[in-house]
This record gives C-alpha cells, sequence and structure tokens, in this order.
C-alpha cells in the first residue's frame, strides 16, 4: 500500500515570498523578540496577541507555535519551534521551506528585547487592516448583496471592529 502523499494546490508561490525585507517588518521583529524573550515577558505578550494579528500567514503559523509553546511552559527558542515543526510534519513542501525559512530568518535580526513594544505595533497594524478590509467588503457588497442583507452586513462589521477598538483601547491602558 502506498503513502505517497500529493501535492498541495495551495502551495502557489507569490510574488511577495520574492520581494521582502523582514528586517523592515514588525511582525518580524515581534517574532525574533518573543524567541528571544524570557517567559514571563512571552506570556504576557502571547496573552495580548494572536495568530489571526499577522498579515503574513507564515508569520501567524509561526507565532502559533510560539505561544503553543510558551503556553505548555517549555522553551520556545527557534531550535524548540523547528523541532515543533517537524513533529508536527510541517517542514515537507513549499509551505514547509517557507516556515523554516521564515524562522531562521527572523531567529537573526537582533531584536533581542521589546517584545511588548513589536506587539502594540503589530496590534495596531491589524486593526487599521480591519479597517481596509471592510471598507473593501462593504465596496464588494454595496454591488453583489441584496439590499436586505447590506445593512447588516455593514453592522457586522461594526460589531467586528468596535470589538477591536475596544481591544486595543484595553491594550494600552485605556488610551487609544
Amino acid at each position: 500500500m502506498s503513502t505517497a502523499l500529493a501535492a498541495d494546490p495551495h502551495e502557489a508561490i507569490s510574488a511577495d515570498d520574492m520581494d521582502y525585507d523582514p528586517r523592515l517588518d514588525v511582525e518580524a521583529q515581534l517574532l525574533c523578540a518573543l524567541l528571544w524573550a524570557q517567559p514571563a515577558e512571552a506570556r504576557r505578550v502571547t496573552a495580548l496577541i494572536t495568530a489571526a494579528d499577522f498579515d503574513r500567514p507564515t508569520y501567524g503559523q509561526l507565532y502559533g507555535q510560539i505561544a503553543a509553546l510558551v503556553a505548555a511552559g517549555k522553551p520556545h527558542d527557534s531550535a524548540h519551534v523547528a523541532l515543533m515543526l517537524s513533529r508536527e510534519g510541517r517542514t515537507a513542501g513549499h509551505k514547509g521551506k517557507q516556515l523554516t525559512t521564515a524562522l531562521a530568518d527572523v531567529t537573526t535580526l537582533g531584536a533581542t528585547g521589546g517584545a511588548e513594544h513589536y506587539a502594540d505595533a503589530v496590534i495596531t497594524q491589524a486593526y487599521r487592516r480591519g479597517f481596509h478590509l471592510a471598507a473593501q467588503s462593504l465596496a464588494e457588497a454595496a454591488e453583489r448583496l441584496p439590499e436586505r442583507d447590506l445593512f447588516e452586513h455593514m453592522c457586522a462589521h461594526g460589531r467586528r471592529l468596535r470589538e477591536a477598538t475596544e481591544r486595543l483601547t484595553k491594550i494600552r491602558g485605556g488610551q487609544l
């Protein structure tokens, strides 16, 4: 019986994969800082950030792995993240190469402190991205949705954005 793995059709190479510098990305800097952070700081940051806050899916996946290690009270350095990715079979193929390359890249960025400051920047970017996505969705809805669904569609986005505003305000100690 053959156990050959089929190629994942979603593993397309994006142009963004080729033209990107992690040294200029606060998401990459946050991941680096977390890899080097003491457990207490890592716990504070992982209590604030979710994988959905990351724009780059690869970084969101790496963050999820780091956060899982932190939550389990295990070492969360690059070697342990790589080990867990390997144990889960997530280092094969194009996506696996993306994960391991991104892990190697962020590990060596030199952001060995300030994880909480990077976390604030990542949350801010996610907050603003939410408004951009809502605007795009509303514009598309105006063209495609039946009139009876338009108002609720707008309200659903409004509720999500209000929750995001409350989250950011809470994280910043009551100030937006």
